[in-house]
């Protein structure tokens, strides 16, 4: 008989193994979390961007029938009719002369100040050229 036990093996890990992992897991956590919150914001900012096919076509439609831009506005020369109340993520929508606004519903980091502005401008030969600009272009939640 031996003076000596046997030991058990040890099973777990060590402190400092946990320490690793626990430092990995919050790099990792810091890089992914504003991709993600930046990811949601443009996909919610999709759906503003997609509320104005129906206007641009309107516009087109208006500067095809009138020769020009001046009256191309929501609700009349085949321009649909403005939003005023809330509608999914577009809290306003209105036309003016061709050139398209949208304010947002303030949600998922998005804030009203995110208007999204589509200005037309005649390249020749009845040809709209689109240009965005507004705060969500600014934040680079749209094109």
């Amino acid at each position: 008989m031996s003076i000596f036990k046997k030991s058990k093996p040890m099973l777990g890990f060590s402190l400092v193994e946990l320490m690793i992992t626990i430092a990995i897991i919050g790099i990792i956590a810091a890089i992914a979390v504003p991709s993600y919150l930046n990811y949601t914001r443009k996909a919610y900012y999709t759906e503003i961007v997609k509320a104005t096919a129906p206007y641009k076509l309107g516009v087109v439609e208006c500067m095809s029938s009138t020769g020009g831009l001046a009256g191309c506005d929501a609700g009349s020369n085949g321009v649909p009719a403005g939003r005023a109340t809330a509608v999914g993520a577009v809290s306003m929508l209105t036309v003016k002369d061709g050139v398209i606004i949208v304010t947002p519903v303030a949600q998922n980091g998005i804030t009203v100040t995110d208007t999204y502005i589509l200005s037309p401008t005649d390249g020749g030969s009845g040809v709209l050229t689109w240009v965005s600009s507004g705060g969500g272009v600014t934040n680079g939640y749209a094109k």
